[in-house]
């Protein structure tokens, strides 16, 4: 492995790291990325893929106490096993949804163009879910995710649905989704840490057993280094998430979306940045 590409899969891993979790794409930022490192091609789509499964073992070393504490008293507990159940009734709407839609999906609208798009509109929801629930914080139904039904589980998996669309953010459509149908900001951001799990797991070994014939042995090397680095850059992200969400709000990712979907729009449109589609 060249030192160039090395350095390549690093910041792509960082990348994946920092904006899983963050309500502002982290399909979208590696697409943007992938394109301005000339970082591009079937292999590195899924490289994308297995490289938010290091991501995903982020959430899992954080929770890890209470995860085996689901596991060990599963057979004994029904608040372990109602847990596991909102997990999977959450998990299968994107399930559905992605074995539909995802060629279509990825053949139209993975491009920097639609991602830019997909943020800026996805802040402008942001901002109005804060803005409501800052007015009705006294009628939030569920401040833990210990209090969610089937049927929140269900709306929370509906509303993940969006992040099919590259820009759209997994974590941000569950936040968001689950945040407009009435839980805090602290049951919505964990919930959505605990969705990550099998949505992530799944689509990595999804994409690996569908892209086979791309891979090898060779390939290793990559998808390790890409993973540590997402695992040690998301380990960081959201161990700073969780203390940040006890005071502030999702305001500044909204702002944050907007700005930077706008820089990519305009610089396309100047043709100051030659983006690779």
């Amino acid at each position: 492995m060249d030192t160039l590409l090395l350095i390549k899969i690093i910041i792509m891993g960082i990348v994946e790291g920092l904006t899983e979790f963050l309500p502002i794409s982290s399909t979208g930022h590696l697409i943007v990325a992938g394109s301005l490192l000339n970082f591009t091609g079937e292999k590195v789509k899924v490289f994308e893929i297995v490289i938010q499964a290091g991501a995903m073992l982020a959430v899992c070393w954080e929770y890890r106490l209470r995860i085996w504490r689901v596991i060990r008293h599963f057979s004994s507990d029904h608040a372990a096993r109602r847990f596991v159940a909102n997990l999977l009734v959450a998990f299968l709407p994107a399930v559905v949804l992605g074995l539909m839609f995802g060629k279509l999906i990825k053949a139209h609208l993975f491009a920097p163009i639609p991602v830019a798009l997909a943020f800026i509109i996805g802040a402008f929801v942001i901002l109005i879910v804060e803005k409501r629930n800052r007015l009705a914080t006294a009628e939030l139904r569920i401040q833990t995710v210990e209090e969610m039904t089937l049927l929140d589980a269900f709306k929370v998996g509906c509303a993940q649905c969006f992040a099919l669309i590259p820009g759209t953010s997994r974590s941000g459509a569950s936040i968001i989704g689950a945040m407009a149908f009435g839980f805090s900001r602290q049951a919505a951001t964990e919930f959505s840490f605990f969705l990550a799990i099998p949505t992530l797991f799944g689509a990595t070994i999804y994409s690996l057993y569908k892209e086979r014939a791309l891979l090898s042995l060779a390939d290793l090397p990559m998808f390790g280094v890409g993973a540590l680095a997402a695992f040690i850059s998301a380990f960081f992200c959201v161990r700073w998430l969780l203390r940040y969400i006890s005071s502030h709000d999702f305001t500044i990712f909204a702002w944050y979306r907007i700005v930077f979907g706008t820089l990519i729009l305009i610089t396309a449109a100047t043709g100051w940045v030659e983006w690779v589609e």
